[in-house]
């Protein structure tokens, strides 16, 4: 039985852009819903159930990135942000609120369906069954490699589709330096350095979720001039 297409989200106030996504991505096989603004997108969030969602960053009222910050509190969907050519500030900005990418405008039909193609790709799989869990001491936080889940105590702790990725290539690699470039090659995205600091930014987050002091992490380490490291307990 084949699995289901993927349900996607287009948040943007352009009524001839959501058409023209709508009907490329359908194409290409996706079910798509649309939403004119984050008002909007809320109602639809509501009711239905996502497995990505393309969000424009300008837009009248709340912008994409205020949304997205807002959405992270509840949600874990992935999110692919839209911004303006050269407003480097904004795709910063919603790296930090907890997007998992972001592309410029104007953009190839075909480079959006490579980016969301490559953040599904990065989405866990299902846990296999009976399969004795693994998990990774970090002080007060552990992590089940299985499950792909980080628990405080009891309480999941959220993370985004890239934050997973992210855990799945250290625990691959515990103990062992991992440069940016690799990162960014493992999460399938381009090289350059742009994407290294987009790097640096996920590794922020990330350490706001695991450590007690994240400006002087104990388990996420930088390792000078080799990248970074995860050393569990």
């Amino acid at each position: 039985m084949n699995a289901p297409a993927p349900h996607l989200l287009i948040v943007d106030d352009d009524e001839r852009i959501r058409g023209l996504l709508r009907k490329f991505l359908a194409r290409q096989g996706f079910l798509v819903s649309v939403a004119r603004d984050a008002s909007h997108a809320r109602r639809v969030l509501g009711g239905l159930e996502f497995d990505l969602i393309v969000l424009d960053v300008m837009m009248p009222g709340e912008d994409g990135v205020a949304l997205t910050r807002d959405l992270r509190e509840t949600i874990a969907t992935p999110i692919l942000l839209l911004t303006a050519k050269g407003e480097t500030d904004d795709r910063i900005a919603g790296l930090e609120a907890g997007a998992d990418d972001y592309l410029s405008k104007p953009f190839e039909p075909k480079e959006l369906l490579l980016r969301i193609n490559a953040i599904l790709r990065r989405m866990p799989e299902p846990e296999p069954e009976n399969t004795a869990p693994k998990v990774l001491q970090l002080g007060p936080v552990r992590y089940d490699m299985e499950r792909a889940e980080l628990l405080r105590g009891e309480e999941a702790v959220r993370l985004t589709a890239t934050e997973t990725q992210l855990m799945r290539i250290f625990s691959v690699h515990l103990r062992q330096a991992v440069s940016r470039a690799k990162l960014v090659e493992d999460l399938g995205r381009d090289r350059g350095q742009a994407q290294e600091r987009a790097v640096d930014v996920q590794i922020t987050r990330l350490r706001r979720k695991i450590e007690a002091d994240p400006k002087q992490p104990r388990y996420l380490q930088t390792v000078r001039g080799e990248g970074y490291m995860l050393a569990p307990d």
